[in-house]
């Protein structure tokens, strides 16, 4: 996914409709620390964690039969929010999870003397997003084709594949149903090449916000907010889910963040400042606005809170978002004796403790965890704001045919979701509101211009690419130059057997880092020991002790003024120096990739090692080095 850059304002404050910069009320403020205080929601548990146990635990007591029987939408919107908080937390228990469920859902459908289709077009979307997840993170043919199917299915739905698009006022009638596989055909089209999709999906979204305008010649299309399915906060989630996968340069990106900022505009329009919650009316009626159900509010949340982050929205969305959260958890939100979750719907008229609770399966369960993923972010959000992580694809250029007879870059790329891709390392920048980006192409400073970090990891060796491209002294001086100008330079080696280290330290040495060519940390089987490098809370780099896996290293030698920031049996594993206004990071093994990482590998032997946890710590670290 490569989130776009768009123009940002500070957390805390925002611009009124009249362009003047305005503090956030201070009663709003007040009113939520006082409900937060209240109903003890000073969570040391973040409330993703609480709801996506919540959910397993209750599956478990039911038996975990409903997928094979059917899907539902609610089934698909608690599957997409233990995904996101799969990648927010590295528990790979999240993963199991969905993949079990899915899996249950696709043999009942294969399975028997009479297979029924698998999912009609008018059918939850949502259970494609899973099957191409689990295509992306396990490359198993069988998700594949399916994702093939269904693709198949919903272009058929959805897209206008003609040309030109309906010109307006053509008799051409919108679809009664509107499509909301928008972010499902955007992934399938980034994953398997199909540009040309783009401009169709553009063209399903801006129809879609065409039919909930309140007349034909408004564009402001969200000024209902209603509960209804086809309403504009599902259309909010389809456009923020969407553009992820779009190129930047593909003309619907920008016609799409303008959609949004409309939607984002009229969703805080109808917010209540009192209690934070969203309101509307529901159709045809004229009474007084009502509060959202909690499905509705939640992804709205979701969708202010990740446009924030990836720089859809700008700044002065984030107060209006963080009080819609804080007056859910207050009308809606209990636990129980046990600290699980209780969800309960808000109300004008009674106390929500009067209310009966959501039961486990309702649509409430999936949004509320989508909101909460959002959430685990919102402190940290915009840290990385205006920064841009490009990782190389020259020096290590490895290449693989996908299931679709594709040739794809591989082996620490960002798009990569298997185990040996950075995926989850790309997920942890964005994390922190910082874009990513890859340069396929031997390093320039005018290449590097608008990058604040270039990352190189375990350049190719012949036996891992039969041409590689090695590091040579004009691009060492091309990249010590980008450096020395306020660039932060991440270099992550490897051992001698599976990685080039003799070119590399054409760049390294300029930097007084040199990596040495020795073989540390050898794993052989699962043997996991001689990986163990325990991480100490000194401060140097790491905040929080750790436990981190790295299998099969070099190591570091170093001239002043490059300094060690990590020791284990005599070796430097990690290291760093200044040079003129930028930064150098070293380290002796790409230790990020998502088999040591992403929560999935044999738990009883992997779980002792917190690679993720400390792989956040070290981008915040990065993110601080840069110049403003």
């Amino acid at each position: 996914m490569h989130p776009s850059e768009t123009h940002r304002t500070q957390r805390g404050s925002f611009r009124s409709s009249h362009g003047r910069r305005v503090q956030a009320s201070v009663h709003g403020l007040a009113a939520v620390v006082f409900f937060a205080a209240f109903h003890g929601f000073a969570q040391t548990v973040p409330w993703s964690v609480r709801t996506a146990d919540t959910l397993i635990a209750h599956a478990a007591q039911s038996g975990d039969q409903s997928a094979a029987k059917e899907w539902p939408i609610e089934t698909g919107l608690e599957l997409e929010g233990l995904s996101a908080a799969w990648y927010n937390t590295a528990n790979g228990d999240y993963f199991r999870f969905v993949r079990k469920t899915v899996d249950a859902y696709l043999d009942a459908h294969s399975s028997g003397p009479d297979p029924k289709p698998l999912l009609a077009a008018e059918n939850d979307p949502l259970l494609a997003d899973q099957i191409l997840l689990l295509y992306r993170v396990t490359l198993a043919p069988k998700y594949f084709d399916t994702a093939s199917t269904i693709e198949h299915q919903f272009a058929a739905h959805c897209l206008d594949t003609s040309v030109d698009a309906p010109a307006p006022g053509s008799p051409k009638e919108l679809p009664k149903v509107p499509c909301n596989a928008q972010p499902f055909l955007a992934e399938y089209a980034s994953v398997f090449h199909q540009p040309q999709d783009f401009a169709s999906i553009t063209r399903s979204l801006t129809s879609w916000e065409e039919r909930l305008a309140p007349s034909p010649s408004s564009r402001s299309a969200a000024s209902d907010l209603g509960d209804r399915p086809s309403s504009a906060p599902w259309l909010a989630v389809a456009v923020v889910d969407s553009l992820p996968n779009y190129p930047e340069e593909d003309p619907g990106h920008a016609e799409l963040i303008a959609l949004f900022n409309r939607l984002a505009t009229a969703a805080v329009r109808q917010q209540n400042r009192q209690t934070g919650l969203f309101e509307g009316r529901p159709e045809g009626e004229s009474h007084s606005p009502h509060p959202l159900s909690i499905s509705t509010s939640c992804l709205l949340v979701y969708a202010l809170e990740k446009g924030i982050r990836l720089g859809y929205l700008p700044g002065r969305y984030a107060v209006p978002a963080h009080r819609a959260w804080q007056g859910i958890l207050h009308a809606s939100v209990r636990l129980d004796e046990k600290g699980s979750i209780v969800l309960r719907p808000p109300s004008t008229k009674l106390p929500s403790s009067a209310a009966a609770p959501y039961r486990a399966g309702t649509k409430e369960w999936g949004a509320f965890l989508l909101a909460a993923t959002e959430e685990d972010h919102e402190s940290t959000a915009t840290l990385g704001h205006g920064a841009t992580a490009t990782l190389d694809a020259w020096y290590n250029s490895q290449r693989r045919k996908n299931a679709a007879g594709q040739v794809d870059d591989f082996h620490y790329k960002w798009t990569d979701w298997s185990d040996s891709g950075y995926s989850l390392l790309g997920h942890i920048f964005r994390g922190f509101g910082a874009n990513t980006a890859t340069l396929p192409s031997e390093p320039t400073q005018e290449k590097l211009a608008k990058s604040q970090f270039y990352i190189i990891a375990s350049p190719d060796i012949p036996v891992k690419n039969p041409d590689p491209h090695y590091m040579t002294n004009q691009d060492a001086g091309e990249i010590a130059a980008w450096v020395k100008q306020g660039g932060v330079l991440i270099l992550f080696e490897n051992d001698p057997p599976n990685a080039d280290i003799a070119h590399l330290n054409l760049l390294a040495d300029r930097f007084g880092i040199h990596f040495d060519d020795v073989l540390h940390h050898h794993i052989l089987g699962e043997q996991v020991e001689d990986g163990r490098i325990p991480v100490s809370a000194d401060g140097n780099l790491f905040q929080h002790a750790h436990t981190i896996y790295m299998k099969d290293t070099c190591a570091i030698s170093l001239r002043e003024p490059a300094v060690a920031l990590l020791r284990d049996r005599g070796d430097i594993v990690m290291a760093t120096t200044k040079f003129g206004r930028g930064t150098v990071f070293a380290v002796v093994d790409p230790w990020l990739y998502n088999e040591y990482t992403d929560g999935r590998k044999n738990p009883l032997i992997y779980n002792q090692f917190d690679n993720f946890a400390a792989g956040k710590e070290l981008v915040q670290w990065l993110l601080q080095q840069r110049i403003h």
